[in-house]
């Protein structure tokens, strides 16, 4: 159990400019003061109890810290609150994650068919762990590893959007270079590839590899985004498009479509993609 050094260790910071994220994680630190003074309880005793140390204990209960699951499960049993601190538990994974992704991840769930291109690295819904943490771990300027914990725990949360059902309809679109990259090294770059393999025989998910050798390619603009859902309205982003904003309205979402139907139209189809992947797979 952590204690006195390590007890930055079962938290995250809050994002202040994140209103609703505060206002769950004031309410659960309140709660947890409340059942603790309720019980006459000091706040070192607690935190002994739970097995962290005392400053965290403060940090949470002041809606500073953003406190894991296991935190709230050991608290709910100190404090004999019979499942009611427990039950805080899926709001407050919600928290961790940073604002944009949470309300990325909610437009996913809601999606019905999602369209993706990605030029620059394998999408976030199709890395694996490792991958993810392989891209993180070389970035400028370099993420805390507080930082990178909640952003890999985000990525790997939106990779639900698999399990789904019905499952909605994924098309992804890469460009080689993102699977010939052997990020992380060979070991996580053929365990990226095989990934890829596994999702492209769902029945919902095609994945097409976009040859770097295309002369005229409609995909230079950048990333492109377009999620659709079942009252029939759309939203999409691209990377060159509308200064990368998201957008909903009818015309510029055609503008989206048009060039996303024209990039898998030059890529290789699905059946020739897999072969793709599956020869670099065997010359890594």
């Amino acid at each position: 159990m952590p204690v006195d050094g390590e007890a930055e260790e079962p938290g995250w910071e809050v994002d202040p400019d994140d209103d609703w994220g505060v206002a769950v994680v004031a309410t659960v630190g309140r709660q947890l003061k409340l059942r603790r003074e309720a019980v006459g309880m000091r706040a070192a005793d607690f935190g002994t109890a739970v097995g962290y140390g005392e400053d965290l204990v403060y940090k949470i209960e002041g809606g500073k810290r953003i406190p894991r699951g296991e935190y709230l499960d050991r608290a709910d049993e100190v404090l004999g609150a019979g499942g009611l601190l427990s039950a805080m538990k899926e709001d407050v994974a919600k928290v961790r994650y940073p604002k944009r992704v949470r309300e990325l991840a909610k437009s996913e769930a809601q999606a019905v068919e999602v369209g993706l291109y990605s030029n620059h690295n394998i999408h976030g819904l199709l890395q694996t762990e490792e991958h993810m943490r392989a891209l993180f771990d070389v970035w400028l300027p370099g993420y805390s590893d507080e930082e990178t914990e909640r952003m890999v725990a985000a990525r790997m949360a939106r990779r639900s959007i698999f399990e789904r059902s019905p499952a909605p309809t994924l098309s992804f679109v890469q460009e080689e270079v993102t699977l010939r990259r052997p990020v992380g090294g060979r070991m996580v770059w053929r365990q990226q590839l095989e990934r890829l393999l596994a999702l492209g025989q769902l029945r919902n998910v095609s994945i097409q590899v976009m040859p770097t050798d295309c002369e005229e390619h409609f995909g230079t603009g950048g990333l492109i985004e377009v999620l659709k859902f079942p009252d029939g309205t759309a939203v999409g982003r691209s990377d060159g498009a509308f200064s990368g904003r998201p957008v909903s309205d009818p015309k510029q979402l055609r503008i989206l479509e048009l060039r996303y139907g024209m990039i898998r139209a030059q890529a290789l189809n699905v059946r020739e993609s897999r072969a793709f992947i599956e020869q670099t797979l065997g010359e890594s």
